[in-house]
């Protein structure tokens, strides 16, 4: 099989422990280069995982001819700089969520991957997951009716010391783990939003430790999310949640955001309550195939442009509403 030569810029420990070990399930990846702000982390890097080069520094991956592809897990105030460097170098990019810190500047980096002829993904690994596909199917074969309301939560442990407790580095719970119910909700409603009401706490430092809010639609059809950075600090606890009410029937979802293996969700309408069981493989092995399918073969991006923008859009009003 043809494979994509990647390069990842940065050495966070959503590469480490997420986006690497998917390079290496990715049947077209190459993972070939890798660079840190210290040579010799990325050195550390390329021992660990196999990549055949090293560099000190961003500039100098992105330089080599060799790296057709970009994976980066940088903090989000970094995200328009490397993109942009990465997109005019004529690389593909994938990008960790959230792509950018705005609308507008999402519009930008995708103009800017259009007028050099390469590709931009937004990396949200688990809209790849045959457990989203599944619940799709389900609430568009009607099995539940019309869809009326959405909720969704996203809460995890407090942290210590992280980029995402710094405004002026794009922190907070809205970016970090809002950006996943808001797509969620917009995967999920086919309407574009009406109105939006949020409300956040926020921490001494600026960033939101908890924000909460509801979205109407064009449609009639509405959403709540609750997201937070809120619990104990010296557990690794997180809490997700998922309902989706119809006017026949709800479903019901307990399962994490981007987990893999045997997952399974509810489904409750008047003939009584039926179970999903849904096989799911690496969901980040899924994104990297995707993209590559995608230079390689002409597959769709499964996170489109579209989509991304739409959800940035969303996401600017909710920081309107807190006021953040």
């Amino acid at each position: 099989m043809e494979k994509l030569r990647w390069g990842v810029l940065g050495t966070a420990n959503i590469a480490r422990g997420c986006a690497i070990p998917g390079m290496k399930l990715a049947k077209n990846c190459e993972i070939y280069a890798v660079a840190g702000r210290k040579l010799d982390k990325a050195k550390a890097f390329a021992e660990e995982f196999g990549f055949q080069k090293a560099y000190g520094s961003y500039e100098e991956l992105i330089e080599d001819d060799a790296v057709q592809a970009v994976y980066i897990p940088l903090p989000n105030n970094l995200h328009f700089r490397w993109v942009e460097a990465a997109l005019k170098a004529k690389k593909h990019v994938l990008c960790e969520k959230p792509l950018a810190l705005n609308a507008a500047e999402a519009r930008k980096m995708y103009g800017i991957a259009e007028e050099n002829g390469v590709r931009l993904m937004e990396a949200y690994a688990y809209l790849h997951s045959p457990y989203v596909a599944s619940l799709k199917q389900d609430v568009q074969s009607g099995i539940i009716g019309d869809v009326v309301y959405v909720d969704t939560a996203f809460v995890t442990q407090g942290y210590k010391e992280d980029f995402r407790l710094y405004k002026e580095l794009g922190g907070g719970a809205m970016y970090d783990l809002g950006c996943y119910c808001t797509t969620m909700i917009l995967s999920l409603i086919d309407s574009e939003p009406r109105s939006v009401k949020a409300s956040a706490e926020f921490s001494k430092l600026g960033v939101d430790l908890a924000s909460t809010g509801t979205i109407r639609f064009m449609n009639g059809s509405w959403a709540s999310f609750n997201v937070g950075m809120i619990l104990g600090q010296d557990t690794n606890a997180r809490f997700d949640r998922l309902y989706v009410h119809g006017t026949k029937g709800c479903i019901k979802s307990d399962v994490e955001y981007n987990q893999e293996g045997e997952l399974g969700y509810r489904i409750f309408t008047a003939d009584g309550v039926s179970e999903r069981k849904v096989s799911v493989p690496q969901n980040y092995s899924l994104e990297i195939e995707n993209l590559g399918n995608c230079v390689l073969s002409g597959e769709k991006l499964h996170v489109s442009p579209e989509f991304s923008i739409k959800n940035a859009e969303l996401m600017d009003r909710v920081f309107a509403e807190i006021g953040y």
